[in-house]
């Protein structure tokens, strides 16, 4: 049982991980501009720095 809930974390971890890199990456290539590519940057970087930190939660809780 323990090894099912290790199992479930760490493809959580990668969901996590995978979803945070890619939306700092899309944030980072933004064709939009002015205002709403400014939101549209901080919207992306805020979603991806969360998805960094959950995943370093995960890896500290799987250790």
């Amino acid at each position: 049982m323990n090894e099912l809930v290790g199992t479930v974390l760490f493809g959580v971890m990668m969901l996590a991980l995978v979803l945070g890199l890619s939306c700092i990456v899309m944030a980072i290539i933004s064709t939009k501009k002015g205002q709403e590519a400014f939101q549209e940057r901080i919207e992306y970087g805020f979603l991806g720095v969360t998805g960094l930190v959950i995943t370093g939660l995960l890896a500290y809780a799987l250790s």
